[in-house]
C-alpha cells in the first residue's frame, strides 16, 4: 500500500521559493528531471545521506493524493522505491511543514499541521 504522504527536504531559500509557489526544484532535482521525495520511513535515511553538513533545513509535507499520476514510485537506493515527482511542487499539495528537528533516537521529526 503506498502512503499519502512524502517528504521534500528543503534549504531556507528552497523553502521560500516554496512558500512564494515558485519552486523549481533542487539542483539534483532539476538534473534528474523530477523531484525527488521520501517516505517518512526514508526521510532519516536521506537527509543523513545526501545533507549531513547541512543546516537550516526545512521538512515540507507533500499530499500524493492531489498530486495523482504526477508521482511515480521507481527504484532507487538498495531497492527501495521512492515516490518522485514529475511536475511542480505548489504550496497547496503542502500539508504542513517546519524546520528540521531530530527526536531523541535521532530520526528525523515529521511536521505537524496547524
Amino acid at each position: 500500500m503506498t502512503p499519502d504522504a512524502a517528504y521534500k527536504v528543503l534549504t531556507d531559500e528552497q523553502m521560500q521559493a516554496l512558500e512564494a509557489d515558485r519552486f523549481e526544484g533542487a539542483e539534483v532535482d532539476r538534473r534528474d528531471g523530477f523531484i525527488h521525495l521520501s517516505t517518512a520511513d526514508q526521510l532519516t535515511e536521506t537527509v543523513d545521506r545526501h545533507f549531513a553538513d547541512q543546516t537550516d533545513l526545512w521538512i515540507a509535507e507533500v499530499d500524493l493524493e492531489i498530486l495523482g499520476k504526477q508521482v511515480r514510485w521507481e527504484e532507487s537506493r538498495g531497492g527501495d522505491r521512492f515516490p518522485h515527482l514529475y511536475g511542480k511542487l505548489r504550496l497547496d499539495t503542502i500539508i504542513a511543514y517546519s524546520p528540521l528537528e531530530r527526536d531523541e533516537d535521532g530520526r528525523v521529526k515529521l511536521p505537524v499541521a496547524g
